[in-house]
């Protein structure tokens, strides 16, 4: 927290209002605020998950535009600079911006930030300019303005995925939503490969139930995961009669390589970066398999087969 107050207090604008949210935390951020002349106004509430507490922060802001950031983030001197240039010149009801590694970050977050990013892994639905979908602003980094939320209403219960929702909630209802590619946040991700796991097991496991409540978003690219598992477990088996077929991964794996060197990445994080690819791909694909097993072919409702995805708890039959 203090690493994004840090970068938001040398913005060159002085008029943002910053509210800050603490959701139950056990380790409170208050002792910082007195170290900044920001304007700023804390709460500290009962968790009860991102989605709510984002909606208790705009119940409390007083400005017309509400944007979003983690407490992992860094925010570049430049940003509000583009932010004010892409509202002039478009003119969105909602909008967002990739995310990026800083130099800062250690080799294995630069490496799950190319599996998150790059259109060989994510198919570009995370900010990237070239997309396999219309895109879905994300909380790290995302806007709206007060008529969008008095209208739509906020965030759900629903985490991970409630920002999706909320994105495919305020495209139902006409608003004009749009990626702004220049606006870049530093957003840090897991510090090791265990926990990356955990988190794209859950994109899968949501996607699925997104794709339940709003139809008209199933994409192919939200399938291509679990297709890739499903079609490395067949090598894998065919390998043990014919070795050649092991031939495929090793070539996926060179071509990943030499894409993250050519964004600029040391040799060190391009080679990380094979690993951290086939866990986002692997690990959402077995969640996105196991959620379709629950929900769609068995039938079961959502919040009873994986009550723990919702914050209110529910179990219904």
């Amino acid at each position: 927290m203090k690493e994004l107050l840090d970068s938001l207090a040398v913005q060159p604008r002085s008029d943002v209002e910053i509210v800050i949210v603490e959701d139950g935390s056990s380790d409170k951020c208050d002792f910082l605020l007195d170290q900044y002349e920001l304007n700023i106004s804390y709460f500290f509430k009962q968790n009860s998950g991102p989605g709510d507490s984002r909606n208790f922060g705009m119940s409390k802001a007083q400005g017309e535009y509400f944007l979003f950031f983690d407490s992992d983030c860094l925010i570049p001197p430049d940003y509000f600079d583009k932010l004010d240039k892409g509202i002039r010149t478009y003119q969105p009801d909602a909008f967002g911006g990739p995310d990026a590694a800083h130099e800062s970050f250690s080799d294995v977050q630069k490496a799950i930030n190319y599996a998150m990013t790059s259109f060989f892994t994510t198919g570009g639905i995370r900010g990237g300019q070239k997309q396999l979908d219309k895109y879905q602003p994300r909380s790290f980094n995302m806007g709206l303005t007060r008529e969008v939320y008095e209208r739509v209403g906020g965030f759900s219960d629903i985490h991970p995925g409630e920002d999706p929702d909320l994105s495919f909630r305020i495209m139902a209802e006409g608003f004009n939503v749009i990626l702004l590619p220049e606006l870049i946040v530093y957003h840090k991700r897991r510090i090791d490969f265990s926990k990356f796991v955990k988190q794209v097991y859950k994109f899968g496991v949501v996607r699925v139930i997104l794709n339940k409540w709003y139809p008209y978003s199933k994409k192919l690219v939200y399938f291509l995961p679990t297709t890739f598992l499903i079609g490395v477990t067949g090598l894998l088996l065919l390998s043990i009669a014919f070795p050649a077929f092991l031939i495929a991964p090793f070539i996926y794996s060179g071509l990943l390589c030499l894409d993250a060197l050519s964004r600029g990445n040391s040799l060190r994080v391009a080679v990380m970066a094979v690993p951290a690819a086939w866990i986002q791909l692997l690990g959402y694909g077995f969640g996105f398999l196991k959620s379709l097993w629950k929900v769609t072919l068995l039938g079961q409702h959502e919040r009873s087969a994986f009550p723990h995805f919702f914050f209110d708890k529910k179990s219904l039959d």
